[in-house]
């Protein structure tokens, strides 16, 4: 799919990403790049008899996770300003080693800034795991480029992002 600009979207559109399965490596590698090495992610023998019986992926790894399979949508790829904001993030089950997941894109409202060049899109993010069952849920708010943003002088500047 293109890249969706702001005049592209509206409150209600829905997109679904392909999934894709955390594995090992993910969970490590978050570990060694975020430097949480909590035994709730790393270490098996102390899990097993834990509240899950296994390790859990880190929580901000599934909210990364979501940001990459979006990317991979490329709704936003030529589009995306910024991201600002991310709201009421729930981390309502746990992503275990293994777990198939995909992302649910809602679109829950847009307005045009005042330079008339970007707008703001509020995005519910809906991540769930092969049987359906949602695991996190937030809002991520961004500023997205108005289509006239292609033609716009080089050098020029957003003013306000509100």
């Amino acid at each position: 799919m293109s890249s969706l600009y702001f005049e592209d979207l509206s409150p209600g559109q829905s997109f679904t990403s392909n999934s894709r399965t955390v594995t090992e490596a993910d969970v490590v590698g978050f570990a060694g790049l975020s430097g949480d090495f909590n035994p709730i992610h790393m270490d098996t023998e102390s899990t097993k008899d834990g509240m899950y019986g296994q390790r859990v992926a880190h929580g901000i790894l599934g909210i990364s996770i979501a940001t990459g399979l979006l990317d991979r949508m490329g709704l936003f790829k030529e589009s995306m300003a910024a991201m600002l904001s991310i709201d009421e993030w729930r981390f309502v089950k746990p992503i275990f080693i293994g777990d198939t997941i995909r992302l649910q894109v809602d679109i829950e409202s847009t307005r045009l800034t005042s330079s008339g060049r970007t707008g703001v899109v509020r995005r519910r993010m809906q991540l769930s795991k092969q049987d359906g069952s949602l695991v996190q849920e937030g809002i991520i708010t961004v500023l997205v480029k108005c289509r006239s943003t292609q033609t716009a002088p080089t050098g020029s500047r957003e003013g306000s992002l509100t």
